[in-house]
């Protein structure tokens, strides 16, 4: 056997390439797979946080259609003004000789997924605004505009109160309910 066909077969050093390197292609693919994992764990966390924000803005919108459509309920009412009983009175206000309709369906609250609402009573039991039943804290603390800036800072997603109360001059306000008894 000639050097050359030893070089060849062994390299330089006499040893061979064939088994030198697992330990270290192992522990490369170590590292990749790592680095996947944080990468997929950091996107999950940006995922879900993404995902409460679009949940808080649904509560928005649909706690603020519940406080729309108390208030028609409440100025359309014939023979006085009077508010809705139950939230279904919403859907189909048979007080009219044609059915009025002020909500086009009963929103899900978007925090618990349930077609549940917390309901703020008035003295008698009628309904004058809704809140989520969710006891998470809230992402969004501020810059809600002055209709609700009575939600900055609020603990819990069921401290934001859509309220209808009517003003003197008539329009519908937004109010800051009164504490929360726990």
């Amino acid at each position: 056997m000639s050097i050359g066909d030893r070089m060849d077969k062994t390299g330089l050093s006499g040893r061979s390439f064939r088994g030198s390197s697992p330990g270290f292609t192992y522990i490369g693919l170590l590292i990749v797979v790592a680095l996947m994992g944080i990468v997929l764990a950091a996107t999950g966390l940006v995922w879900h946080t993404e995902m409460r924000r679009e949940k808080e803005r649904e509560l928005l919108f649909a706690g603020e259609e519940f406080r729309r459509a108390i208030a028609a309920y409440y100025d359309r009412s014939p023979g006085g003004e009077r508010w809705p009983g139950k939230l279904e009175d919403l859907l189909q206000d048979r007080r009219f000789p044609t059915t009025q309709r002020y909500l086009r369906r009963v929103y899900a609250d978007p925090m618990t997924g349930s077609p549940e609402w917390g309901l703020v009573k008035g003295p008698e039991g009628e309904i004058v605004g809704v809140y989520s039943r969710s006891e998470e804290t809230p992402i969004r603390q501020a810059n809600f505009g002055s209709r609700y800036d009575n939600f900055s800072g609020a603990q819990h997603y069921s401290d934001w109160k859509f309220l209808f109360v009517p003003d003197s001059s008539g329009d519908a306000t937004a109010v800051t309910p009164p504490p929360r008894k726990d």
